[in-house]
C-alpha cells in the first residue's frame, strides 16, 4: 500500500531548507523517527509516575520532573506552580505562525491498585481523613507521558515549526481536595492563556476497552457537565421502637432518593441526556435509634444548560415536598462543576483528516457522547478545542474500567499517542500559518 509522498527536510550545513509541505501527515516520517528515538525514555518516565502517583494538588514530584525535562529540552519559557502544581512550557518555532496549546492532566486517584504490572503503585496516603492507596486508575500517567514525549519530538524540529506550542501540564483534573481550588479553571484564572494566548487547544484521554492503536472521537458534545449536590434531611431523633415520638429522616431520605429518579424520567425531555445519581447516604449511630438527620450526596450530569437549571429546581421541589409531608426539613448545596466538553466542529473536521492519515481510517472510530466529565471543557470554552480518545487496551490482557483497581493501559499506547498528537499539532500550525 502506497502512502502519499512524505515531504520533510533536515537542515544541512550550507544547504538551503526546502519548502515544507502543508499536507496532513506530511511530517509523519520525521515524527516517527523522533518518536522511536524518545520512546524508551518516555515509557520509563510513565513507569516512574505510575509507580509513584500523586493525588490532586499534590503532584509535586511529577511537576518537578516535567519542568526539569522542558528546561533540559531548551524550552523558551517554563512556568511552575500554576494552580498549585501546574507547569506551562512555551516552545517557539523558528518560523512565524499561530499559537496552539496541548494539555495533559497529571493527578492520580485514591484507589488501591490491583494489577500485576511490575511498576504497580504501592503508595498510600491520607485523603479526607482516611488511609488510602494511590493509583493512576484513569490513565493520567499515559496523558502526561505522551505530552512529555511530544515535547521531545517537537523540540527536535523546532527550527522548522511555523508557530508556537503551549504545553499545559495540569493538576487536579479529578477535582481538588475539599476546601481547595484547582484544575483547569484555576490555571486559566492564573494566566495559563495570557502569554501567549493559543488559537486552539488539543487534548487526549485514554479509554479503557478501546483497542490499542484506535483513536476515538466525538464531534460536538463529547462529555457532560458535572454537578455535585449534598442534602441534609432533618427529622426528630427518637427510640427505634417508638417512631411515633419522632420524625424519621431515614424514611424521608429513602423517599427522596427514589423520587429524584423521576426527574430524568418524568420532567426532562426523553431525548435530552441527563443523569441524577445519589452515590452516598450517611445517617444513624445505632440500630435501635431513629437519627436526627440523614445526608445524601451525589452527582448530576447533563449537556443542556436549561436541563441543568431544571434539574436543580426540581431537586429542591422534591426535597421540600417530601420533608414537608413527613414533618421534617432539608438543606441542600448544589455546586456546578465542569461545564460540558464540546468539540469545535470545524477543528474536529480538520483534525480528523490528520487522524485518519496517521492512524488509518480503520482505526479511527466515532464514539457516542458520554456522561463522564472533563475539565478540559474550561479550556475549550476559551478557544476551539479537540479532545479525543486514545486506545490503550492490548487484546488478551486483563483490564478494568476507569477508576477501578484493575485499570490498565498498555505501554505501546504512549508511542502511538506521541505520533498522533505531534502530527495534530504540526498540521494545525502548518494549515494556519500565514
Amino acid at each position: 500500500m502506497f502512502r502519499r509522498l512524505i515531504t520533510f527536510c533536515f537542515v544541512i550545513a550550507g544547504a538551503a531548507t526546502p519548502a515544507l509541505s502543508q499536507e496532513p501527515g506530511a511530517w509523519d516520517a520525521r515524527i516517527q523517527e523522533a518518536v522511536a528515538l524518545h520512546e524508551d525514555e518516555t515509557v520509563a518516565f510513565r513507569h516512574h509516575i505510575h509507580e509513584y502517583p500523586e493525588l490532586s494538588n499534590r503532584e509535586f514530584e511529577t511537576a518537578r520532573m516535567v519542568a526539569e525535562h522542558l528546561r533540559e529540552l531548551g524550552f523558551d519559557d517554563v512556568r511552575e506552580q500554576i494552580a498549585h502544581t501546574g507547569v506551562i512550557g512555551v516552545l517557539r518555532g523558528g518560523q512565524p505562525g499561530p499559537v496552539v496549546a496541548v494539555r495533559a492532566d497529571m493527578d492520580a486517584l485514591p484507589v488501591t491498585e490491583d494489577t500485576d504490572l511490575p511498576f504497580a503503585s504501592t503508595v498510600r496516603t491520607t485523603y479526607n481523613g482516611q488511609d488510602v492507596g494511590v493509583m493512576h486508575a484513569c490513565g493520567h500517567d499515559i496523558h502526561t507521558a505522551v505530552q512529555y514525549g511530544v515535547a521531545s519530538v517537537l523540540t527536535g524540529m523546532r527550527d522548522d515549526l511555523p508557530g508556537t506550542v503551549l504545553f499545559i501540564f495540569q493538576p487536579a483534573e479529578e477535582g481538588p481536595p475539599p476546601g481547595e481550588e484547582g484544575g483547569a479553571r484555576l490555571m486559566l484564572e492564573e494566566g495559563a492563556f495570557a502569554n501567549p494566548r493559543p488559537q486552539a487547544i488539543f487534548g487526549l484521554h485514554a479509554l479503557s476497552g478501546l483497542p490499542l492503536g484506535v483513536i476515538g472521537y466525538t464531534s460536538g458534545p463529547a462529555l457532560a457537565a458535572v454537578d455535585h449536590f449534598r442534602a441534609t434531611i432533618r427529622g426528630v431523633q427518637t427510640h427505634g421502637a417508638q417512631p411515633q415520638a419522632g420524625v424519621d429522616p431515614v424514611v424521608m431520605a429513602s423517599q427522596a432518593i427514589l423520587s429524584l429518579q423521576t426527574i430524568a424520567s418524568r420532567n426532562v425531555h426523553p431525548l435530552e441526556p441527563v443523569v441524577v445519581t445519589v452515590g452516598m447516604v450517611h445517617g444513624g449511630q445505632r440500630f435501635n435509634i431513629i437519627p436526627e438527620s440523614v445526608e445524601i450526596e451525589g452527582t448530576v450530569r447533563s449537556y443542556n444548560p436549561e436541563v441543568r437549571d431544571l434539574v436543580e429546581k426540581r431537586m429542591h421541589e422534591v426535597l421540600a415536598g417530601i420533608t414537608a409531608s413527613g414533618g421534617g426539613s432539608y438543606e441542600m448545596t448544589y455546586d456546578r462543576g465542569y461545564p460540558a466538553t464540546i468539540n469545535d466542529a470545524e477543528l474536529t473536521a480538520e483534525s480528523l483528516v490528520t487522524v485518519r492519515e496517521i492512524a488509518g481510517p480503520e482505526n479511527t472510530q466515532e464514539l457516542d457522547p458520554t456522561m463522564g466529565g472533563e475539565d478540559f471543557s474550561y479550556f475549550a470554552n476559551e478557544v476551539p478545542g479537540f479532545f479525543y480518545r486514545l486506545g490503550v487496551h492490548r487484546e488478551g490482557t486483563r483490564t478494568g474500567p476507569h477508576h477501578s483497581p484493575f485499570f490498565r493501559a498498555d505501554d505501546a499506547s504512549v508511542a502511538i499517542g506521541m505520533r498522533v498528537m505531534s502530527n495534530l499539532l504540526v498540521d494545525y500550525l502548518l494549515q494556519n500559518a500565514e
